[in-house]
This record gives C-alpha cells, sequence and structure tokens, in this order.
C-alpha cells in the first residue's frame, strides 16, 4: 500500500526563498507538490499565508488573490490564512501572525487522528523542530523540503528523516512560464 502524504507550505517562506534564490515566484504549487509526492498518495496540501491587506496593498492584494484562487484550484488543496499585522505601516512592513500555529496544530492534529503516514513540511523556520519530532515519535515519517545550502536549518535537517533539496534540478518543469532561469 502507498504511503498516505500531506504536504505543509509555509506559503511565505517559500515565496521569499523562491524570490531570493531564483530571482521569481511563479511556480506552478500542483507540479511542485506532485514532484514532492513522487509515487505515493496524496491525502491533502496544506498552504498557509497572510492575508495582504486591501486598503493598505491595494496592488498586492489583487495579485495575490489570483494567486490563492491558483491555489484553492488544486485538487486536495487547503489554503489556510494567519493575518498581517500593520502597525506604523508603510514605514514599517506588516508582520504575520498566526501561520506557524495554524500549520503546528493541523501537522499534528491529523498525525494524531492517523490521516497521513508522511508529513512533507515545505519551510525553512526551526521553529517547526518540535512538532517534527512529535510527529517522529508518534511513528510517522517527517520530510524537509528545503532551499539553499546544507549549512540552512541545521536543526530541521536533523529531525528530518528525508531532507529534500529544492533547488534549479528539483524545479525544472514546475514553473509556471518555462523561461530559462538556469543560472540561478
Amino acid at each position: 500500500m502507498a504511503e498516505r502524504v500531506m504536504i505543509f507550505i509555509d506559503g511565505s517562506n517559500l515565496y521569499h526563498s523562491l524570490k531570493h534564490t531564483f530571482g521569481r515566484t511563479d511556480l506552478d504549487i500542483g507540479r511542485f507538490c506532485r514532484k514532492l509526492l513522487g509515487r505515493r498518495k496524496l491525502i491533502r496540501i496544506y498552504y498557509y499565508n497572510a492575508k495582504v491587506g486591501m486598503k493598505e496593498e491595494p496592488e498586492r492584494y489583487r495579485h495575490q488573490q489570483t494567486f490563492f484562487a491558483g491555489v484553492n484550484a488544486i485538487p486536495y488543496s487547503e489554503l489556510r490564512l494567519g493575518r498581517l499585522v500593520y502597525s506604523h505601516w508603510p514605514s514599517v512592513p506588516p508582520v504575520e501572525k498566526g501561520i506557524d500555529v495554524q500549520l503546528t496544530t493541523d501537522m499534528l492534529t491529523h498525525g494524531f487522528k492517523n490521516n497521513y503516514d508522511v508529513a512533507i513540511l515545505v519551510a525553512g523556520d526551526n521553529d517547526f523542530v518540535g512538532a517534527l519530532q512529535a510527529m517522529k515519535d508518534n511513528g510517522k515519517h517527517v520530510e524537509v523540503a528545503l532551499f539553499g545550502r546544507e549549512t540552512t536549518s541545521q536543526q530541521l535537517r536533523r529531525v528530518a528523516d528525508k531532507v529534500i533539496t529544492i533547488n534549479s534540478r528539483f524545479l525544472k518543469g514546475n514553473w509556471k512560464s518555462q523561461q530559462t532561469h538556469d543560472s540561478a
């Protein structure tokens, strides 16, 4: 029987990692998740992000709504939204609230309910180490998809059963527009 997999994506981490590493953010999330999955059985994709303020950032808000519609169109996906807190805007950038806690809660809840065999975390935040260890202690396999060199996210790398390196080779064929950005 194929392993049942749930994918948990920290959208902000994914966006900023793509922008920093590849200079582009037009990743096809559905194709990307199918690549992470391989031949295993997908149960659900959870994509976490914070909604941009419509009155604070109208242009970015419109782009984000289009992106969210695309995520919602992916079969077996669930968009989970936290919030952005705009204090002292625009001189101070907004702060995300509730994302990491929601992701951790979902991963733990689904794990304890035995809804998956393998959790794939797409995030670089060492704050998730405790949740991954808890799932391993509960008999689950945990994989972490990480950007960057092997010196990044050391605690996540140590706790994971498997590390998936997200590099240009892994992402080949996973972009919405297949322009050539192989030099990144």
